[in-house]
């Protein structure tokens, strides 16, 4: 027969161990929300950037005596037609690009010529080492080389379910964002009426600490790839490269993509290139600068201009950057770190997770 004694000794440890089952039961469940609703939720976070980025803009139109509303319409569409028109401009650009691709066409078969003799020797060297399986009756290297006779195509294939997304993001975030402009008021009103009277001055707060960060970190961005650009366009203007402004504005917003920035960056020059240099020398010198541009930008422009109003660890970038990354990809990657100094701000204004806002800035 169980005692009331024993009843009272029993159920806080079952309570427990069901409350730790639950937090990886819910863990689990929002984890794959957040990989399967990958394409909306990328769509609403990088609204939700651009809108923190123009509400200034349209809060002085509201000063100046412009109805919110209006004023929101305005500036979404102004930000529409600069998008358009500098992938217009680009698109031109590439126009040129592809009209004389016959040229770095050429080097680059040869290039990949001696490459793939390269690669088949090796090949040779290492059949001889390692035996050799009987193959299939009617399977030979002919067929192999059929399979992959058309490699671009199959990469195109594989990318239309990436292109489709985007073309699903880029019809949905201009609506969000002037949704998001023209009735921030109201939506501010109602996220406060979700929490007790007692805590929506520390919402409020929050909110506009997010708000804070998010603009800094797109602003701060933004000036930095604007200086890359203008900076990769003169080095390679100086080289004696092909389309010095297209590929320097490439290679310039490639470099921020932290970690990869160098090597993204090095290839649209080393590629024009090709037709250009026929020693070492310029090529490594290339890749150099790039290595210098992407270590002055993370280790200099990124700590002042965005560093202060993220205040996330080197560790915690690191982790955040790995994390989206392989949940979403290359849009991870450019969201990783506003959503994780989001996240820092909330703990640090959360009750009991105070100790994981101090790590992620410590």
């Amino acid at each position: 027969m169980v005692t009331p004694a024993q009843n009272l000794t029993e159920r806080p440890h079952f309570t427990g161990r069901s409350n730790a089952s639950q937090r990886i039961i819910a863990a689990g469940i929002v984890l794959v929300f957040l990989y399967y609703a990958a394409s909306v939720l990328t769509t609403m976070v990088l609204s939700i950037l651009l809108a923190y980025f123009l509400d200034p803009v349209v809060e002085f139109l509201e000063n100046m005596g412009l109805p919110r509303a209006l004023g929101s319409l305005l500036v979404v569409l102004l930000m529409v037609a600069l998008i358009a028109g500098a992938l217009t401009a680009v698109w031109y650009k590439v126009e040129s690009f592809v009209a004389d691709w016959p040229k770095y066409s050429v080097k680059l078969r040869s290039a990949s010529q001696v490459v793939e003799k390269r690669l088949e020797s090796f090949e040779q060297g290492v059949s001889t080492i390692s035996p050799e399986e009987p193959e299939a009756p009617g399977a030979g290297r002919t067929n192999v080389r059929l399979e992959n006779a058309h490699p671009v195509r199959g990469y195109l294939l594989q990318g239309l379910g990436s292109i489709y997304n985007a073309l699903i993001a880029a019809t949905f975030v201009p609506f969000l964002v002037f949704f998001m402009l023209a009735a921030k008021r109201d939506v501010w009103h109602a996220t406060l009426q979700l929490f007790p009277s007692t805590q929506r001055t520390q919402v409020k707060q929050t909110l506009e600490e997010v708000g804070s960060v998010l603009r800094g970190y797109v602003m701060g961005n933004a000036f930095i790839a604007v200086i890359l650009a203008i900076a990769c366009g003169i080095f390679f203007w100086v080289m004696g490269l092909d389309y010095p402004v297209l590929i320097g504005s490439i290679s310039g917003v490639l470099n921020l993509v932290p970690y990869f920035g160098t090597v993204l960056a090095s290839v649209p020059p080393l590629v024009l290139g090709i037709t250009k240099w026929n020693s070492f020398l310029p090529f490594g010198t290339v890749v150099l600068v790039m290595v210098l541009f992407h270590v002055f930008a993370l280790n200099v422009l990124f700590p002042a201009l965005v560093g202060r109003r993220v205040q996330l660890n080197a560790l915690a970038v690191t982790l955040a950057l790995l994390f989206w990354g392989w949940l979403w990809g290359a849009m991870g990657l450019l969201l990783g770190i506003p959503i994780t100094a989001s996240l820092k701000v909330i703990c640090d204004h959360v009750e009991g997770w105070e100790p994981v806002g101090r790590w992620l800035s410590a």
